[in-house]
């Protein structure tokens, strides 16, 4: 049977999971009140159906695939809907959150008497040749959104409740991220203190995997930096007993912000960290 499943969403991931469960035939719809008509288009290009929040009471199944900062709220908008819906769809939040606010959220949906299951997305957005990213997913009713592997996706389902697939994610996001921040970090104090091309002489004769890695990952980073700003917010407060490593990923958080107002604005510190890439001028819309 041909689930119908609504995404909340149609950012980069949340359009191409949409995608990728279209193209293995369920029927996908897309919330995508308040979104720009960009997100519409990327939405119809996937192959999702447009659609208002209404919709969400006839799915199987309802992806929340958003900025981590706005999972509690769109969990709230969409509640009253389901509560009043005769069907029941399994809603699966998969947003970068702590394992707390992951618990508000549960809360939201399941007084509704919808179920919940707990995903972390960890890998990129779906694309061909790649069987990713990898859905970890936790819960008593995880075992439900594992059907959708029928579908095209990677569920890794995980022997724990709510809040353990949010606190992998947490977790994996903290040393791959913070790692990334950390070195835009010095590579701009290098720039500044004229050392740039020292640097990188001695980590590509010293590390030269760990420079590969950066030559691939910060790139990457520059337009997704607005969205990773609350995300290591969340991962703070993950590690929040911990209260050094709280200090950490709270300055993680701000050098995000940083390098996500840069990006909108004159581009001076992406401009410097191409230069220690040693990628060409226009480079950075080129990769847009």
């Amino acid at each position: 049977m041909q689930p119908v499943i609504m995404i909340i969403g149609a950012g980069a991931m949340g359009a191409a999971v949409g995608r990728r469960l279209a193209e293995h035939g369920a029927t996908v719809m897309c919330a995508l009140a308040g979104r720009s008509e960009a997100s519409v288009a990327r939405a119809r290009a996937a192959g999702m159906r447009p659609a208002q929040d209404a919709k969400a009471g006839e799915a199987e199944f309802v992806l929340s695939i958003i900025p981590p900062g706005e999972a509690v709220a769109t969990a709230e908008r969409f509640a009253p809907i389901l509560a009043v819906s005769a069907k029941k769809p399994t809603f699966v939040d998969c947003n970068a959150v702590n394992p707390e606010t992951v618990a508000h959220v549960a809360a939201a949906i399941e007084r509704t008497g919808c179920g919940f299951v707990d995903a972390g997305i960890i890998g990129g957005p779906p694309k061909e040749g790649y069987k990713g990213p990898t859905f970890y997913a936790s819960g008593p009713r995880a075992v439900d959104f594992a059907g959708l592997a029928q579908f095209g996706l990677k569920i890794h389902l995980l022997d724990g409740p709510v809040g353990a697939a949010s606190a992998v994610k947490m977790s994996y996001a903290g040393i791959t991220k913070g790692i990334t921040a950390l070195a835009a970090a010095m590579m701009l104090a290098a720039s500044r203190a004229g050392t740039a091309d020292d640097l990188r002489a001695e980590l590509d004769q010293s590390q030269p995997a760990l420079l590969a890695w950066f030559d691939r990952q910060i790139p990457q980073m520059y337009a997704k930096a607005y969205r990773w700003v609350a995300e290591m917010d969340e991962i703070a407060a993950f590690v929040g007993e911990d209260a050094a490593a709280h200090s950490i990923f709270d300055g993680t958080a701000r050098v995000y912000e940083q390098l996500a107002q840069d990006y909108a604005g004159d581009k001076a510190e992406i401009a410097a960290l191409e230069a220690f890439l040693g990628r060409a001028a226009g480079s950075v819309k080129a990769a847009e």
